[in-house]
């Protein structure tokens, strides 16, 4: 199992870093996408970044193109997106592949840790209904898809893209995993 904590990471605005900058602190990776349905999920993961940064939450994005090209702009674009339209805070970095055999090597380790995400079923069903061929699992399913990584660099949960940055299942997960010592 490869470490999180040592894979090379570009944040937006080109740096070189990687999970170890997090070191002791709860993760949640999201895989986000500037001109999608679930793109207002923005202002929820800011206001969960803003309630528990204090107690070592980091909201970590990570802009994808991989679902219906939902996510075209450069990194210099999307930045300015997040910043103007949800006064996002939380760290970002450069657009990543999260599906298929170029994906990022972030993705395949969180991936293999966590299989499946609460809750996927029905968000495949209504893929499903948009005509949209759902990946098969443990791929990512589509953009806003969620892990929690705890203070120990372990994928501990996985949360399906239509589950929102307010719903109870994440915050008594976040939750649980702040309160681990």
């Amino acid at each position: 199992m490869t470490n999180l904590q040592q894979i090379p990471l570009e944040t937006i605005d080109g740096r070189s870093t990687s999970l170890g900058d997090y070191a002791g602190k709860v993760l949640l990776v999201v895989n986000t996408a500037s001109k999608c349905g679930l793109t207002p999920q923005y202002e929820g993961l800011e206001a969960l970044y803003s309630r528990y940064r204090d107690q070592g939450l980091v909201v970590l994005g990570f802009p994808s193109n991989d679902f219906a090209g939902q996510e075209p702009g450069s990194n210099d674009e999307i930045a300015s997106f997040c910043s103007l339209n949800y006064s996002v805070d939380f760290p970002l970095f450069s657009k990543v592949r999260v599906v298929g055999p170029q994906k990022h090597p972030l993705y395949a380790s969180l991936v293999a840790e966590q299989p499946k995400a609460a809750d996927s079923d029905a968000f495949r069903e209504k893929l499903k209904g948009y005509n949209i061929d759902p990946n098969p699992e443990p791929e990512v399913l589509w953009n806003f898809e969620k892990f929690l990584v705890a203070k120990d660099g372990r994928t501990v949960a996985r949360f399906s893209p239509d589950m929102t940055p307010a719903d109870s299942r994440l915050i008594d997960a976040i939750e649980r995993e702040l309160h681990r010592s």
